[in-house]
This record gives C-alpha cells, sequence and structure tokens, in this order.
C-alpha cells in the first residue's frame, strides 16, 4: 500500500510539531510519533481487510 502525504497535510504536520513543542520541550516529537503511529496502522489495517 501506498500512502502520500499531500505538501497540505506535510504543513499542517510540521505546524502541529511546532505547536506542541512550543508548549513543552519534547511534545512535538511526542506528536509526529503519533502522527507515525497512525501510519503504521493503515498499512496494518489494510492488510487485514484486503484479505
Amino acid at each position: 500500500m501506498h500512502i502520500e502525504i499531500l505538501d497540505e497535510a506535510q504543513e499542517d504536520i510540521l505546524r502541529g510539531v511546532l505547536f506542541y513543542e512550543s508548549l513543552q520541550y519534547g511534545a512535538g516529537d511526542y506528536f509526529l510519533d503519533g502522527i507515525n503511529a497512525d501510519i503504521e496502522s493503515l498499512h496494518i489495517f489494510v492488510q487485514v481487510f484486503t484479505r
């Protein structure tokens, strides 16, 4: 499965990282880890539902 993250979405993610990082050091990384975990879940669940 191929997931494309549009430029607009990448900009939104970056704004989110910067926002959370401005609240607390390391929170931006935590936010980004959550986004990456959600994308990984898409890879896992698509395999479950396409079998």
